[in-house]
């Protein structure tokens, strides 16, 4: 562990400080998402397992700040806030754009020799897969994008003022997320427990499963009804795989 720097604060969110965790739980959030869309798992979790939800520049208090439209770049500052805290057994969680952001992190982490112990993958296709994927080039696509998927910010298009206030993140999250490219081949070896909507078009079954060959450990496929949020209207189901793991791991979480 490396010294934490004065920046990390704006990156981390404890929304439930755990004093003696057993555990550390990291989520990233979707593209125009924000920490706080992890709140139920961290009133569920703590106090056993320390939950770290990470805020991305761009939006809600670090509005101000230039949004990050690489996921290399966003996975390099996610990387140094994640070794500069205090050390514990590690598990990643990142729905759709933060799914893909968790894989990179923790190629990073395990070139290193910090293995995290599981990798949960929400709503998003595996990284050795392809779709040619376009919104992010135009304010209008991006906007009818965001409406489809009827998504946690699909309410801020019929608010001017809002959406010109979260254009410019869901833009750059957009970018990132479409344009992002996994180095062919490239594996974790950590296992992954893939969670996705039985009805989610962004992501098919297939690519879904495809998750097992980005890994050589093992694979978990769990699937839940819903759409590509569906994780938002099934946060009590989700929530009980994250105990279960937790509990296995020796975290003994209230449930």
């Amino acid at each position: 562990m490396s010294q934490p720097s004065p920046g990390d604060e704006l990156w981390c969110r404890r929304f439930h400080p755990a004093k003696n965790p057993a555990a550390r739980l990291l989520c990233l959030p979707h593209a125009g998402g924000s920490a706080s869309f992890f709140l139920p798992v961290a009133a569920a979790l703590s106090p056993d397992v320390d939950v770290l939800a990470i805020q991305y520049p761009g939006r809600q208090d670090r509005r101000a700040e230039q949004p990050i439209d690489d996921l290399s770049v966003l996975a390099d500052h996610v990387h140094g806030i994640v070794r500069r805290q205090p050390e514990l057994p590690l598990t990643l969680l990142g729905h759709s754009l933060g799914a893909a952001l968790a894989f990179e992190v923790t190629r990073r982490l395990e070139a290193e020799g910090h293995s995290p112990v599981r990798l949960f993958a929400s709503g998003r296709r595996a990284p050795s897969t392809y779709r040619e994927e376009t919104a992010h080039r135009s304010d209008a696509t991006i906007m009818a994008e965001v409406r489809r998927l009827s998504g946690t910010a699909s309410a801020l298009l019929d608010d001017e003022e809002m959406m010109r206030a979260a254009l410019p993140a869901l833009r750059a999250d957009y970018k990132a997320a479409e344009t992002y490219r996994s180095e062919p081949g490239a594996t974790v070896n950590c296992p992954i427990t893939v969670l996705t909507g039985d009805s989610d078009p962004k992501t098919t079954l297939d690519e879904a499963k495809a998750w097992g060959e980005d890994t050589t450990g093992s694979l978990d496929l769990r699937v839940f009804t819903g759409a590509h949020f569906f994780i938002s209207d099934q946060w009590k189901a989700v929530i009980q795989v994250l105990e279960q793991h937790f509990q296995a791991e020796g975290a003994h979480t209230a449930g």
